[in-house]
């Protein structure tokens, strides 16, 4: 494989719908100067938004995306620091050719990457530009060091942002709240500070200021251990809610009044009830991990569930395609055709204090039925040697006993009463697990203990 200049290998970083690495080893500014010129180049671009979360490299890594970017003749619209969903937002509304979030998301602060759409907020895949891109880079390595073409401006699309999110709610939609919010030092803080403005809210913020080296460990609420800080200051707080996120806050973790974890599953299945309430008959897009609730909820409401491969990616292709009113996955990503068929962190909450309000209820009651009827294991990721050989040992173990069995995203064996998903991880050195059962915990743990023996491999 060929390599730049300073020994990296331009195709490492590489992801199935986004760049993402460790810089300088896997992502450096020649690196990010040449990205820019080949999404020039290959996507007939005149004008790009970008934008970059706090972390160290972030700054470096953005002014060369933006050299890479005006040498081809592009005119940039930087919105410096700010979230993923705002970049889709800013493409979109601004009506421009691409955007650029310079982010890693919930990966430590010595990782980088990028994420792209073009125009709409389209998103751009290995599939649908990435591997070309990929190519591009590898070919060219220098490019994009030549005198600036396009010109180069900072925008600030944020008041327009906040305006767009506040429409889905009425204006006296939420009644008087408390809530606590863990933006993990990430970039939700300031987001959620213009979104929260002026509604009726008690607001416990921790980990709330930006901060790059993340000192509250770096803001992943999927992992258990990650948890505990916002489900005890909920407790403490007498809170209506927590709400966690993620670096880029595209994906949003729920917490219920008494500190309790709420899968995103769940939530999954009450957007999905409130949309087809408004929407009948409308499509709810899903993953393939964990399905039987929402299924049930879609069925019941009269929509049109469809599944589809998991990654932001592939969700929003098949928003688009089938003009899905909603769409879900387990990781925390929630996805709204009026937001341009893209994922947002603060929509979820905004949505689930409305219905709060409406239902006078507290959230464990929102959800304690749903998960009586499909209990869960969470996902579990495991590391293993390799990941291809695993899958097809769990497959041919369970086969014989399968009811059925589908590929769309790693591999799903459904049975009477159980069913689980094992896939890889598109971006980590993984296999994802999540189990579910109607209604059975006891089979719930004795099925997920007895995956994990056949998996092996060690706590990812």
């Amino acid at each position: 494989m060929q390599q730049d200049d300073t020994g990296v290998n331009p195709k490492a970083a590489f992801k199935a719908y986004d760049i993402r690495g460790r810089v300088p080893d896997e992502l450096n500014v020649d690196m990010a100067r040449a990205i820019g010129a080949g999404f020039a180049a290959l996507f007939n671009t005149k004008q790009v938004v970008i934008g970059r979360d706090a972390r160290p490299s972030g700054a470096a890594l953005s002014a060369a995306l933006a050299e890479g970017l005006r040498a081809q003749g592009v005119n940039v619209l930087d919105l410096g620091l700010c979230g993923t969903e705002e970049i889709y937002f800013a493409t979109a509304h601004l009506g421009v050719d691409g955007g650029v979030m310079i982010t890693a998301s919930h990966n430590p602060p010595e990782y980088n990457g990028m994420k792209f759409v073009t125009a709409g907020a389209r998103p751009v895949s290995f599939d649908t530009g990435l591997e070309t891109l990929a190519d591009w880079v590898a070919v060219n390595p220098a490019a994009g060091r030549g005198t600036p073409r396009g010109g180069y401006r900072m925008v600030d699309t944020r008041p327009d942002y906040v305006r767009h999110l506040r429409n889905y709610v009425g204006k006296d939609a939420i009644h008087p709240l408390r809530v606590v919010v863990n933006a993990g030092n990430g970039m939700a803080g300031p987001a959620f500070d213009a979104l929260a403005a002026g509604l009726p809210l008690e607001v416990v913020r921790l980990a709330h200021a930006v901060d790059s080296t993340f000192p509250n460990g770096v803001p992943n609420p999927m992992l258990a251990k990650n948890r505990a800080a916002t489900a005890s200051a909920v407790r403490t707080e007498h809170a209506a809610l927590g709400i966690a996120w993620d670096g880029d806050f595209d994906r949003c973790f729920i917490f219920d009044e008494a500190g309790a974890f709420i899968e995103s599953y769940y939530l999954i299945g009450l957007f999905a009830e409130y949309f087809l309430h408004r929407f009948p008959g409308a499509k709810i897009i899903h993953d393939p991990r964990l399905v039987w609730n929402t299924l049930d909820i879609v069925t019941r409401v009269s929509g049109v569930a469809m599944e589809s491969r998991c990654g932001h990616a592939y969700i929003k292709a098949r928003m688009r395609e089938e003009d899905a009113v909603y769409g879900g996955e387990m990781s925390g990503h929630h996805y709204f055709r009026d937001f341009f068929y893209c994922d947002s962190g603060m929509l979820p909450w905004l949505l689930l204090l409305a219905r709060l309000t409406t239902e006078r209820a507290p959230l464990s009651e929102l959800v304690a039925e749903r998960q009586r009827r499909f209990p869960v294991s969470g996902e579990i990721n495991r590391t293993v040697d390799n990941a291809d050989q695993v899958l097809q040992r769990v497959t041919e173990h369970f086969r014989p006993q399968a009811a059925s069995i589908t590929n769309v995203d790693g591999v799903s064996l459904a049975f009477a009463d159980w069913r689980f998903n094992l896939r890889k991880s598109n971006t980590e050195p993984l296999v994802r697990l999540n189990v579910e059962t109607r209604g059975d915990t006891a089979l719930l743990k004795a099925r997920t203990a007895e995956l994990l023996e056949l998996i092996g491999g060690q706590p990812g």
